[in-house]
C-alpha cells in the first residue's frame, strides 16, 4: 500500500514540477512571488476543457491548444498589471497577482460556474503490476512532464535566449548594459511560464477533476516545491517538486487527506529555518 502511496506522489511531483519551475524562474526573474500561477492553472485546464468537451479536440490536441491560451493570458497579464509595477516593491507586485488571481477565478466562475467536471476521453483499465494499479494517464502525465523539464533545462543553459534570461535574472541592470533586451526577455519568459503552467493545469484536471479553484489548491505545494529548490533553478525546483508530491501522498497514510495543504506549509517553515537557500543554494 505504501508503495502505490509512492508512485502516486511521484505522479503528483510530475504535475507540481512544471508550476513550480515557471513560479521560481518568474520569481527570479521579476523579483517577486507571482501567485497567478494558480489562476494559470485554472485558465489552461479549463481552455482544454472547451477545446475538448466544446470543439470536440481530443485532449493532446486539446492540450497544446491550453498552451498557447495560457501562454498568452500571463503575456496579458504582464503587460497590463506587472509592467507598469516594474519600479515597485516586490511586496506590491505580489498583492497585484493576488488580486489578478481573484479575477480570473472570478471570471472562470462566471463563465463556467462552479460545477466539477471533467474531460472527455476514453475510459481504459489500470495497469497492474507488482501490486500497483498504474492508469495509462498516470504514465503519459510523467513522461510528458519529464520531457518538458528536459527541454526547459536545455533551453536555459543551451540557447542564446535562454542564457540571456539567466542574466537577466542574475542582474538586470548589467544585463540592459550589455545589450540584453530585458522588457523582450521577461515577455517571453512570462509566455513560456504560462504555457508550462496551464498545461500542468490540463495534468491536474486529468489526474483529480476540474474546478474554478482547481489551481487554488496547489499554490502552496508549488510554492513549498519552489522554495525547497531554490529560487531560479529549474532542476531543483523539478526536484522540490518531486520531494513535496511524494511527502504530501505519503504524509495522508498519517494525516487526513483534508490537511494535505498543511505538509506544504511546513516543509516551507523548515527550509526557511534549516536551508533558506533551498537545495540548489539560490538565495530565497
Amino acid at each position: 500500500m505504501s508503495a502505490q502511496y509512492l508512485f502516486n506522489g511521484i505522479v503528483t511531483g510530475g504535475i507540481l514540477a512544471l508550476p513550480a519551475v515557471a513560479f521560481s524562474l518568474l520569481w527570479k526573474l521579476l523579483r517577486f512571488p507571482n501567485f497567478a500561477v494558480s489562476a494559470y492553472l485554472t485558465v489552461g485546464a479549463f481552455a482544454a476543457l472547451t477545446a475538448n468537451r466544446g470543439l470536440g479536440w481530443p485532449l493532446a490536441s486539446a492540450w497544446l491548444g491550453a498552451l498557447a491560451v495560457t501562454a498568452l493570458v500571463a503575456w496579458l497579464v504582464d503587460r497590463v498589471t506587472f509592467r507598469p509595477m516594474r519600479a515597485r516593491r516586490p511586496f506590491s507586485l505580489a498583492i497585484a497577482s493576488i488580486g489578478v488571481t481573484f479575477v480570473l477565478e472570478n471570471v472562470i466562475r462566471f463563465v463556467w460556474g462552479n460545477d466539477f467536471r471533467a474531460y472527455d476521453v476514453p475510459v481504459t483499465r489500470a495497469m497492474t503490476w507488482a501490486g500497483l494499479r498504474i492508469g495509462r494517464e498516470q504514465l503519459d502525465i510523467l513522461g510528458v512532464a519529464v520531457a518538458l523539464m528536459l527541454l526547459a533545462q536545455i533551453f536555459l543553459t543551451r540557447t542564446r535566449l535562454g542564457i540571456a534570461m539567466r542574466a537577466t535574472a542574475d542582474n538586470p541592470p548589467l544585463a540592459t548594459v550589455k545589450g540584453v533586451p530585458t522588457e523582450r526577455v521577461i515577455g517571453l519568459a512570462t509566455l513560456g511560464g504560462g504555457a508550462l503552467a496551464g498545461g500542468a493545469g490540463v495534468f491536474l484536471g486529468l489526474d483529480t477533476s476540474i474546478d474554478p479553484l482547481l489551481g487554488a489548491g496547489l499554490i502552496i505545494s508549488v510554492f513549498a516545491a519552489a522554495i525547497l529548490g531554490g529560487i531560479g533553478s529549474a532542476p531543483g525546483a523539478l526536484a522540490g517538486a518531486l520531494i513535496v508530491g511524494i511527502v504530501e501522498e505519503v504524509g495522508t497514510l498519517v494525516i487526513p487527506p483534508t490537511y494535505k495543504s498543511a505538509i506544504g506549509f511546513f516543509i516551507i517553515l523548515v527550509v526557511l529555518l534549516v536551508r533558506p537557500t533551498g537545495l540548489a543554494g539560490a538565495r530565497t
